[in-house]
């Protein structure tokens, strides 16, 4: 038996769960809402800095306003977009790819996005080494069909190169209408050329978690159960619940989580599936807002149902990040999982979408995450205890290299 009380038991098998289908969460890993409305929030002091000296800003506000000349007569900026220009030079001098001002425009597409009504390829992107990166794309979207891997490099969106770009900005070029065309150029580990993927936009539907047999998940022949999560969304965690179930009831006391290509979501969320694993008060991440200030720590809710009979492989690579490293981070340093894999991306920062006026805002990076020993999620990500390579080759011929390996290692115990 791997349950420690037949009543926790009975209740994860018997309790019905009310779905709500979210399709955007997983985009906006690590996203705190502020608490500002309308106009500059409240609690921001808006008086100008000491010891700032603003003066060659003005200078050359007015020597712009004396000397510029338009290149071509059909370019017009006006007084209020060289302040929002001024505002994302300020956001961009801190070089943290998840700290941007958003314009009007931006911030109107970023309150769709997180409301969950868009269209767009369906892949996670970060800024990785100074480019911007595949963090993963989600089963089943069109990034995903189309052949695009974690780890591809983003060179051109179109014909507008990268380099420059930030995530927001990237994004909204990627996102647009259902059935149009958007062309990727794309630089791959171990292939010579730069591809070109072309992929038709849709509406994303996000998939959430597998366990079904003939998609390669639930349990084995060899007596190995498999759950597949692909997100952390509103949803996720009774969705992971539900997924428990059949595991107990097949008797199986070996677990493989598979959280590669999964680009995170809620943080709640990979707190309450941690529950599952742990006693009341271990803890399972820390927020840490920096020197002086007292971290924010999110313990068990200590559901732990399993006991040492537990066998557990947690699966990740570079698709990794966010609330997925959160998980795998917990169960590992407590002793209760084994990573397999690749390393992962290493996305462990929070950010708060404050207003700036009615139509601006301000996504800031507020904290790290850190791992119950004190590790950063950002310094690196996560290594794997057993590392092992993708191999696609063997892949397509039926056969997955790392979670063969991870039910080798488990049947090994």
């Amino acid at each position: 038996m791997l349950t420690q009380k037949g009543d926790k038991k009975a209740q994860l098998v018997t309790t019905a769960v009310a779905v709500v289908l979210l399709v955007a969460i997983a985009f906006f890993a690590g996203l705190f809402a502020g608490n500002g409305g309308a106009g500059v929030n409240a609690k921001v002091d808006i008086t100008q800095p000491q010891n700032i000296d603003f003066t060659p800003v003005w200078k050359v506000w007015n020597l712009l306003d004396d000397k510029y000349v338009a290149a071509t007569t059909t370019s017009v900026v006006d007084s209020e977009d060289r302040v929002w220009g001024m505002i994302q030079g300020l956001t961009n001098s801190l070089e943290d790819p998840y700290t941007v001002f958003l314009p009007p425009e931006d911030a109107e597409l970023f309150e769709a996005d997180i409301s969950g009504n868009f269209e767009g390829v369906g892949m996670e992107i970060g800024i990785r080494d100074n480019i911007l990166t595949v963090i993963a794309p989600l089963k089943g979207t069109p990034a995903y069909n189309a052949g695009i891997k974690s780890g591809d490099k983003i060179l051109r969106i179109d014909e507008a190169e990268t380099s420059s770009l930030t995530v927001d900005k990237a994004v909204k070029i990627i996102r647009g209408e259902r059935g149009t065309e958007v062309v990727f150029t794309i630089f791959r580990e171990g292939v010579d050329e730069p591809l070109t993927i072309s992929v038709i936009r849709d509406v994303i539907e996000i998939p959430t978690i597998n366990i079904e047999p003939e998609d390669g998940a639930g349990l084995r022949d060899d007596g190995v159960y498999v759950i597949e999560l692909y997100n952390f969304s509103a949803i996720s965690q009774n969705l992971f619940r539900q997924a428990l179930r059949p595991f107990i009831i097949s008797d199986s006391d070996k677990l493989i989580i598979d959280l590669r290509g999964n680009p995170g979501g809620f943080l709640g969320a990979s707190v309450d599936m941690a529950s599952w694993f742990l006693p009341t008060g271990k803890v399972i991440v820390s927020e840490s807002f920096g020197e002086g200030v007292k971290a924010n720590v999110h313990r068990s809710r200590g559901y732990d149902i399993f006991n040492e009979n537990l066998k557990l492989a947690i699966l990740i690579n570079g698709g990794s990040a966010s609330a997925s490293e959160i998980l795998a981070g917990a169960l590992r340093e407590h002793g209760i999982a084994t990573l397999v894999g690749n390393n992962t991306f290493g996305k462990g920062s929070i950010q708060e979408l404050v207003s700036v006026t009615d139509e601006t805002s301000l996504k800031v990076t507020i904290a790290r995450w850190l791992t119950p020993n004190g590790n950063s999620i950002s310094d690196g990500g996560l290594a794997p205890d057993i590392e092992i390579d993708f191999d696609e080759e063997s892949f397509e011929n039926g056969v997955d290299t790392q979670l063969e390996a991870a039910a080798d290692y488990l049947k090994s115990l």
